[in-house]
């Protein structure tokens, strides 16, 4: 498997995988996929942080963070999400290579935190915390302990406060 950079010949499988990994029903595209979408349209998906995971050519995983604001700043969070899998190569390691993967060029990137609304007990193994640890509020109160972030080798303990996500997580 290899983990790169998405590529502009990427979006359509991008916008698959996120659709299979996040179906309820058929016939529904879920609003993952419309999110990146939309992330990238209005310029707020991180080029350097939308990556993919190759299997025999094929795109089969797909992570992405955009843009936030932290309090008043704009440059010490990024927001981590969606991660897709397709169904086929869930619970073999993809997303996990995919989450090092993304944490690891935030991190390089020289940003202090990544934030992201999910499942402790998936996430904390990458060294997520919940957010209000770290005196980061959610934009949703009622997120609790599913509002998590992890520090990067910038953080420093002055990057707190609310937390926002770029405007297109709250359109969809």
């Amino acid at each position: 498997m290899l983990i790169r950079r998405e590529t502009p010949a990427d979006r359509s499988a991008i916008h698959a995988v996120h659709s299979e990994a996040f179906r309820r029903e058929a016939g529904v595209t879920p609003i993952e996929a419309p999110l990146v979408d939309e992330l990238r349209a209005e310029g707020d998906l991180i080029n350097a942080l939308s990556l993919v995971a190759v299997r025999d050519g094929e795109v089969v995983g797909h992570v992405c963070c955009s843009r936030s604001r932290l309090g008043e700043d704009t440059a010490a969070a990024v927001g981590l999400g969606p991660l897709g899998v397709l169904p086929a190569h869930q619970a073999v390691g993809v997303g996990s290579a995919l989450v090092h993967a993304v944490v690891a060029a935030a991190d390089a990137l020289g940003h202090g935190l990544v934030v992201l609304l999910g499942e402790p007990a998936y996430y904390s193994r990458f060294g997520f915390v919940t957010a209000s640890d770290l005196s980061i509020t959610a934009p949703d109160p009622q997120w609790g302990r599913y509002f998590q972030a992890r520090t990067l080798a910038a953080y420093e303990p002055t990057q707190a406060g609310a937390f926002e996500y770029a405007p297109a997580f709250s359109r969809i």
